[in-house]
Order: C-alpha cells, then structure tokens, then sequence
C-alpha cells in the first residue's frame, strides 16, 4: 500500500488554496469601522431586515436617517417594508436605488447579496465625502481595522460593538472634528444636518417626556387601586368581626 500524503503535500500538489476576494477584504474593514447594534456573525443574515444598513448610512450622515423607522425582525413582510422605506426615504437622497429583485435577495439572506448592496453603498457614501471635501479625483484613504472581533473574523463569535456598550453613533459622527477647507455650500450644508439632528433630539426628548407622563399616571391609578382594595379589605374584616 502506498504510503498516505500528508496534508501539506496533499495542498501543494493540488495548488493554492483561494483566499478572500481582496475587495471583499476591504469591505469588511471598512464594514468593521462602523459600530453596529448587533453582533455581527453572518453578513447576509445580519442585513436581511435591512436595520443594520440604515444604520451603516446613521453613522456617517446622521441626518439622513431615524432609527425607531426600521424594525428588527424574522418576519419576511416586515423585513421587505424595512428596506422599501430605507430605498425610498434614505438611499434615494444618496442617488442609490435598490432593485426589488436585490430586495427580495436580502430578505431571503442570499449569499453574496448583502456585499453586493454594500459595495454600491460604500460608494454612494465615499462619493458624497469627496463631493464635501471638494476631492472629486482623490480616494479616502483605507479605515484601519478595528481591535474588535469583525466580518474578517472566522470561527468566532464576535464581541458586542461600542454601540450595545451605549456608544453613539450619532455622537461618534459629532465627535470627528469638521475638515478644513470647506466651501460656504459645504458649511451650509453641514450646518443644516446639525440643526435636523437637533430637531430629532428635541422630538426624542418630547416623546419620551410623553411616555414618563404617562407611566407616572399609570402609576398613580395603581396606587388609587391599591388604596381602594385595601379599604374593601379592611370593611369586610370589620364585617366578620
């Protein structure tokens, strides 16, 4: 009997093994730059409900989107109006429509279709970074990868981004400083995404408001029904006696 090939030999004599597309590396290091609100384990999964790229679009241009719009969800009707309304309301103003056959693809979690709609997002949004900082012909430079567990990761269950550890997105979006250089048209612009965001924090904090007042009269029903039984309580003890 001839003797058995190990398995070094056996991987050379049959050639390199094919490693990841290199576009598709530089997707997810891009992809792991921006926190996300869930773990991220299986990419056509995680984006079959659409959240997480309305998300994606949240971090870099927070005034584009809210969040309390899109639903996490199983449900295959739920997850399709999520992404018409991400195509209708927030993807549109960044010159990207997405196929209902593409949606369809999404939502059944096809492989290879989230990395699809995510290289024609990562576009749309570079190409509005450079149309702001005025450099029509020269590329943003490549993120550097992240210390946390991301897409490029195999076998491993990834660690909860900054965003479930109560980071912002929104607030990391403030946080970078504004790029000098800018024309009056970018300032402008850049001044009425500030004031949307604020809006959107004042309607947060108005709806919130709301919903305390609300459990503060809940709550004090409860007491009225507390004190009620308990003089119902006391009367037939006193009737017994």
């Amino acid at each position: 009997m001839a003797p058995r090939r190990c398995g070094r030999a056996l991987m050379a004599a049959e050639g390199p093994q094919p490693g990841p597309d290199r576009s598709l590396v530089s997707l997810y290091r891009w992809l792991d730059t921006v926190p996300l609100s869930r773990p991220r384990r299986n990419i056509a999964r995680d984006f079959s409900d659409g959240v997480l790229a309305a998300e994606v679009v949240k971090f870099f241009f927070p005034s584009l989107v809210e969040l309390h719009s899109f639903v996490p969800t199983s449900s295959t009707a739920q997850k399709v109006a999520n992404w018409g309304h991400l195509n209708r309301k927030v993807l549109s103003k960044l010159n990207l429509h997405v196929s209902e056959e593409m949606i369809q693809q999404l939502v059944q979690s096809r492989p290879g279709t989230a990395e699809q709609l995510l290289q024609l997002l990562r576009e749309k949004i570079q190409e509005r970074q450079r149309q702001r900082k005025g450099l029509s012909s020269q590329p943003p430079a490549e993120p550097a990868v992240p210390e946390e567990g991301g897409y490029l990761d195999t076998g491993r269950l990834k660690v909860q981004s900054n965003l479930g550890r109560g980071y912002s997105q929104e607030g990391a979006a403030r946080a970078v400083p504004a790029q000098p250089g800018g024309g009056p048209g970018d300032m402008r612009q850049q001044l009425e995404e500030r004031e949307q965001a604020l809006q959107l924090a004042r309607d947060t904090i108005q709806i919130l408001q709301a919903k305390v007042g609300r459990l503060e009269q809940l709550l004090l029903l409860k007491n009225l029904r507390i004190d009620d039984l308990s003089r119902r309580l006391q009367q037939l003890q006193g009737h017994r006696r």
